[in-house]
C-alpha cells in the first residue's frame, strides 16, 4: 500500500448489537410486499397491525392540538394531561390507582420496555420469557446487556407458563419475569385464576420483577374477563411494571404512544433513559392518545367483535386444512397453529419441508402467502397468521394455505 493509498473503511458493529438483526417480522413482510410489488398476488398476513382506520374523534383531536400551537415539547416523560388520562384509564379498567409521578410515557410501548430493561438491567442479569414470545423481547433484553431465558409453554397448557415451570426457571441472577396477555403470538391469555399461582411463586422471589404486557388488553373474546398480575395480586405493586399503549385497541400504530405505570424508583429511572434517545413523545400524538383513552369507548368494543368472527373463521378453516391443527386463542388477532402434520413432506417441486421455516418459505413462494413461523417466536413447530385484515383476504388466503396442504405429498 502506498502512501496515497487510502485503506477501506470496515465499520465494526457493537458487541451488543452484532447477534441482533433486524425483526424478523419486518424482513418477512417486507419482502412479501416487494413481492407485491413486482406484480405478485401476495397476501400479507405478518404484520400485527389493525387494518381499522384510527377513530374519527381521535384524529380530530390531534388536528385541533396543531390548531391552537400545541407543537412544543411537552413534558420528558409524558404531559400532565396525557398521564392523567392513563390514570383515569388505569382507575375505569382495572381498578388500579396510580400517582402520575408513577406513570411513564414513551413513543410506543416498546420504548416503555425497553427504557425499563436499560434502566434495570446490569450484564448477565436474566429475564423469563415464556415461549411463545414477541420477538423483540428477546433482542431488547440482549441490547440492554441481559440474558433471555425462555421457557417453552406447551399447546396443552394453552401456551401459557405454568407455577412449576416458573420455579423452575428462576435462578439468583433472575431480575425480569414476562408476562404478555392476551399474548403475541399465540393469543393465548391469563385469566385471574391462572395468573394467581404464577404469583404466589414470585411472592416467594423479591428479587423478581414483573412486566406485564397488556397492549392487548381490549382484544379479548367470549365475555373472558381481563386480568394484570398487580390486580390480583397487589404485593406484587412494587416491583411490577404494567405496559400497555394506544396501538392495538385504538388502531394508532403510526401515533407511536405507549405507557406503563410502576414504582417510583423505576419510573424515574426510566425518564433518565429517555432523556437522552427521544426526550418526550410527540405532542401532538399525546392529544390524540388522550381522546383515546378519555373519550367515547363503543368503538374499541365493535372492533373487538369484528375480530373474533375473524379469528373464527381463520381457526375453523386452519383445521380443515390437512395436516394443520389450530387451537382457539382467547385474544389478540393472532392464530398459531401447528404445522407438524405437513413436515416431512414434499412440495411439488421436490422440497423437503424439514422445519415451519421451511413450511412459510413454501407457502410464500408457490402459494403467494406471507405467514411467519413459530421458530422466530421461540416454539416450534408453529406459524403465526395475523388476522388484523379483510375478510376476503382471508378467505381468499386460507384458500390458498388449504390447497398447500393438499399439495405437499
Amino acid at each position: 500500500m502506498t502512501a496515497d493509498t487510502v485503506a477501506p473503511v470496515v465499520f465494526s458493529p457493537a458487541q451488543r448489537v452484532r447477534a441482533i438483526g433486524v425483526s424478523e417480522i419486518l424482513r418477512i413482510t417486507d419482502h412479501a410486499n416487494a413481492l407485491k410489488r413486482a406484480g405478485r398476488p401476495v397476501i400479507v398476513l405478518g404484520a400485527g397491525e389493525p387494518d381499522f382506520d384510527t377513530p374519527q374523534n381521535v384524529r380530530d383531536a390531534a388536528v385541533r392540538a396543531i390548531g391552537r400551537g400545541d407543537t412544543r415539547y411537552t413534558v420528558l416523560d409524558g404531559s400532565p394531561a396525557m398521564k392523567t388520562a392513563v390514570q383515569l384509564k388505569f382507575r375505569r379498567d382495572n381498578a388500579l390507582d396510580f400517582a402520575l409521578d408513577e406513570i411513564s410515557v414513551s413513543a410506543g410501548a416498546k420504548q416503555v420496555i425497553f427504557n425499563a430493561l436499560m434502566a434495570s438491567l446490569d450484564p448477565g442479569d436474566e429475564v423469563i420469557l415464556p415461549a411463545p414470545y414477541w420477538t423483540s423481547y428477546a433482542d431488547i433484553v440482549q441490547v440492554c446487556g441481559g440474558v433471555p431465558v425462555p421457557v417453552a409453554c406447551t399447546e396443552a397448557n394453552g401456551f401459557r407458563l405454568d407455577a412449576t415451570q416458573l420455579e423452575a426457571a428462576i435462578t439468583p441472577r433472575t431480575r425480569w419475569l414476562f408476562l404478555n396477555s392476551p399474548s403475541n403470538p399465540s393469543g393465548a391469555a391469563y385469566s385471574a385464576a391462572q395468573l394467581r399461582p404464577l404469583c404466589e411463586v414470585l411472592l416467594r422471589h423479591p428479587q423478581v420483577w414483573v412486566l406485564a404486557d397488556d397492549i392487548y388488553e381490549h382484544i379479548l373474546y367470549d365475555g373472558l374477563a381481563f386480568a394484570t398480575p398487580v390486580a390480583v395480586e397487589p404485593r406484587l405493586r412494587e416491583r411490577t411494571l404494567t405496559v400497555n399503549g394506544v396501538s392495538k385497541a385504538y388502531a394508532m400504530t403510526g401515533w407511536r404512544v405507549g405507557y406503563g405505570a410502576g414504582p417510583r424508583a423505576l419510573i424515574a429511572a426510566m425518564a433518565v433513559v429517555q432523556s437522552q434517545t427521544t426526550s418526550c413523545p410527540s405532542s401532538i400524538s399525546q392529544a390524540a392518545a388522550i381522546e383515546a383513552l378519555t373519550g367515547p369507548q363503543d368503538i374499541v368494543a365493535q372492533r373487538c367483535a369484528d375480530f373474533q368472527a375473524r379469528r373464527d373463521f381463520v381457526v375453523a378453516a386452519l383445521n380443515r386444512a390437512p395436516g394443520l391443527h389450530c387451537r382457539v386463542p382467547e385474544g389478540a388477532f393472532y392464530t398459531f397453529a401447528s404445522c407438524a402434520g405437513v413436515l416431512g413432506r414434499r412440495s411439488r417441486g421436490g422440497a423437503l419441508l424439514h422445519s415451519d421455516s421451511d413450511f412459510c418459505r413454501y407457502l410464500l413462494q408457490d402459494f403467494e402467502v406471507a405467514v411467519v413461523p413459530g421458530s422466530v417466536f421461540g416454539l416450534a413447530p408453529y406459524f403465526r397468521i395475523s388476522y388484523a385484515t379483510s375478510m376476503a383476504q382471508l378467505q381468499e388466503a386460507c384458500e390458498r394455505i388449504a390447497a398447500a396442504c393438499a399439495a405437499l405429498e
